[in-house]
């Protein structure tokens, strides 16, 4: 039966999501049971995609790719796939609209992890940005207004925003696997190899205004998604204050983390604000 493979489907994507990211997961457990199952299919598509440019040293990673991306349309054309992340992933595309500008930027975001080393301007960094995260976000948004087009644009620049900020603070967080092992540098115009305190104070003001912004939208959040989204906006917050708090030859040795039982604190201070309606 076509619905038994379709919720086989569903667990994939719920599993890719628990296996990559605890605190992602330990977010998405967060939102409401009405709309958790379309959030693990869009984060199981994104990291499916990123996982062959991060990770498949010994393949042909462009090939590996070329493949998903025509798969990926395959399935949004015939609304069925045999791969069952694509499967679950097409699902939500059609059940919101989802436009397909985003996941193409996505995609094409992707693509130039693949050859592309560094960013040497602002606006190639902010493309970048954009493809990679920014649209991440407005797809979950998506989710998030179950499709009300007002609201989503209401809320699509703090979407974004947040975006960023997430992705921001995991180049941060990446530097070392970033520069040393991958050979990247996403920041325009800062010389990784001898990032200072200067350089890495201008990174963390770029992202705490992001931060501000996200945290506006958050407010205005349906209350199916606001506890969950608010709890990954605490964690990344908590992941950006260790950051801060490191001296920056640090951040380039080692990859600082929020360990699980902080995240466990940070989730109780998260539910104690969205209960008091502090957000």
């Amino acid at each position: 039966m076509k619905s038994i493979f379709d919720a086989v489907s569903h667990d994939c994507s719920k599993i890719v999501t628990n296996s990559y990211s605890t605190s992602f997961s330990l977010a998405t457990k967060m939102l409401a049971p009405s709309i958790r199952q379309d959030i693990y299919n869009i984060y199981g598509f994104v990291r499916f995609a990123d996982e062959i440019v991060d990770s498949f040293h010994d393949y042909d990673k462009e090939s590996l790719f070329n493949d998903f991306e025509i798969d990926l349309y395959k399935a949004l054309k015939k609304k069925i796939s045999l791969n069952p992340i694509l499967n679950a992933y097409q699902e939500t595309v059609h059940k919101y609209r989802i436009e397909k500008e985003q996941y193409q930027a996505f995609m094409d975001s992707m693509r130039l992890d693949i050859h592309k080393s560094d960013y040497l301007t602002t606006e190639e960094f902010r493309k970048y940005i954009y493809g990679s995260a920014d649209v991440v976000g407005l797809m979950c948004l998506k989710v998030f207004v179950k499709g009300d087009q007002k609201r989503y644009e209401e809320l699509k620049e703090s979407a974004m925003s947040l975006g960023s900020a997430f992705q921001k603070v995991n180049f941060l967080r990446d530097l070392k696997a970033d520069y040393e092992d991958l050979s990247r540098s996403y920041f325009p115009n800062v010389n990784l190899a001898k990032l200072d305190e200067i350089n890495k104070a201008k990174i963390i003001d770029e992202i705490e205004e992001d931060f501000k912004k996200g945290l506006h939208g958050i407010a205005n959040l349906p209350v199916e998604a606001k506890f969950g989204v608010y709890t990954a906006y605490i964690y990344y917050k908590k992941l950006l204050q260790k950051l801060k708090a490191v001296p920056s030859i640090e951040i380039k040795n080692k990859r600082i983390r929020v360990p699980n039982y902080q995240k466990a604190g940070l989730l109780a201070k998260s539910y104690v604000s969205y209960r008091l309606n502090l957000i």
